[in-house]
């Protein structure tokens, strides 16, 4: 047994922020009750989260844990062990390993090593085969064996009639597609938008007319089949604008955004260099103020990482040859927190239903609730601790923020009833 007590309860499923003491009990959660209501329970292991907050655990549904292929940039269990620390205990994993996860054998490889980490590791399978964009995946049969949803993320899918054709069977299915929207007919160097900051750079770079032109046909043809889409890790004011008219017309879409998006623009380029570079790139001020907006207006859902290590050497080519992507599960509550919560944007519990209640919404899955008989998937945090970003557990440490003040410290992560992280 494990009680909690003290804590400020945050459950967006119930859309409630009061104090209480949380029971846990065999993985799951058996009360949530006013303080002191559990001081003589005996034999429970005890928590005291006075000045702390309780909420569900965070759901990523955008991660790349490299594995198979990449492992050297990061493996299955440092990945699970950075998702812990961050507070996640949900993550979904790209299918761009190699081999990409279109077979049946590596969707099983990853689900079986992802078991053995503390937290729930899930997979999304490819969409096409080999990730080529030609021909569909037997996406009934990945399905049976455990993959939660579908994505070519990393490669756009430039074939509208084959991606009707995957939304019309991820329908039948009910499993949600996921799509990174970059058309490369008008792109030179991915990374970078093609902007102010790329053009003192004498770079042709991402104009956002890539992003807006595949999300557009990508939101009307979600209408027209009635999938369930997701717009991945959207970075243009139209897109966001785009997204928001598919859902006014009724289109089962959702919009991700990663922290780096709403936190930095293409400036960061010029401090960064390769380490704020990333697909889609990070643009203008006036396309991060749109992304802020629509997370307060509900136009963006949720709240993903994109978590994409590289190695040391791989970033250290020159920007235009290096590999495009940060890590981002160890930063991603303290810059939201630092970024939407302080200012104003949102509140903690916005801030929750971004980064757990939505992002289970979109998988199907039952969580983003603190309440009796509910998983016991819980990130106990301190709103107001001010820490450092730096000193990674993923394998790699290919991130802007390094030395970066944030708030917002997860002291324990609580998996299925167990702590699989606590701050030491």
């Amino acid at each position: 047994m494990l009680c909690i007590k003290n804590a400020r309860v945050i459950d967006p499923g119930n859309q409630t922020d009061v104090m209480a003491d949380i029971m846990i009990d065999n993985g799951k959660i058996t009360a949530v009750k006013e303080p002191g209501s559990f001081d003589s329970v005996e034999g429970a292991e005890v928590i005291d989260a006075s000045g702390l907050v309780a909420a569900p655990g965070l759901v990523d549904v955008h991660v790349h844990f490299r594995d198979p292929g990449f492992a050297y940039k990061e493996d299955i269990h440092t990945g699970a062990a950075a998702a812990a620390r961050g507070g996640f205990t949900t993550v979904v994993c790209m299918a761009n390993t190699k081999p990409p996860v279109d077979n049946v054998e590596t969707l099983e490889y990853i689900l079986n090593e992802g078991k053995k980490t503390g937290i729930h590791v899930l997979q999304a399978a490819a969409v096409s085969k080999g990730l080529k964009g030609k021909e569909l995946t037997d996406m009934a049969q990945l399905k049976a064996h455990g993959a939660v949803g579908f994505t070519d993320d990393g490669i756009p899918l430039m074939d509208g009639k084959l991606v009707k054709e995957a939304m019309e069977e991820a329908a039948r299915l009910d499993v949600p597609l996921s799509f990174h929207e970059e058309d490369p007919a008008f792109i030179v160097n991915n990374g970078i938008n093609h902007g102010a900051v790329s053009k003192q750079l004498g770079i042709y770079g991402s104009p956002s007319v890539a992003e807006d032109s595949l999300v557009a046909r990508d939101s009307m043809i979600a209408l027209h089949t009635g999938a369930a889409v997701d717009i991945q890790h959207i970075s243009s004011a139209a897109a966001v604008k785009t997204v928001k008219f598919a859902k006014e017309l009724g289109a089962d879409i959702y919009a991700e955004v990663t922290p780096h998006h709403f936190t930095l623009t293409e400036e960061a380029v010029l401090k960064h260099g390769t380490m704020a570079k990333m697909n889609p790139p990070l643009r203008t001020e006036a396309d991060r103020q749109a992304i802020i907006e629509g997370l307060k207006d509900g136009s963006i859902d949720i709240i993903a990482t994109d978590h994409a290590p590289h190695s040391q050497e791989e970033k250290a080519k020159e920007l235009t040859q290096a590999p495009s992507g940060i890590i981002g599960l160890e930063t991603a509550l303290g810059l939201g927190i630092t970024n939407l919560v302080r200012p104003g944007h949102l509140t903690l519990l916005q801030l929750m239903e971004k980064m757990s209640l939505n992002p289970a919404r979109l998988y199907r899955f039952d969580l983003g609730y603190i309440e009796s008989g509910k998983e016991a998937d819980l990130v106990i945090f301190d709103p107001d601790e001010e820490w450092t970003a730096g000193e990674f557990v993923s394998k790699s440490s290919n991130s802007p923020f390094v030395g970066e003040k944030l708030f917002g410290k997860v002291k324990y992560t609580i998996c299925s009833g167990q702590v699989v992280y606590e701050d030491r």
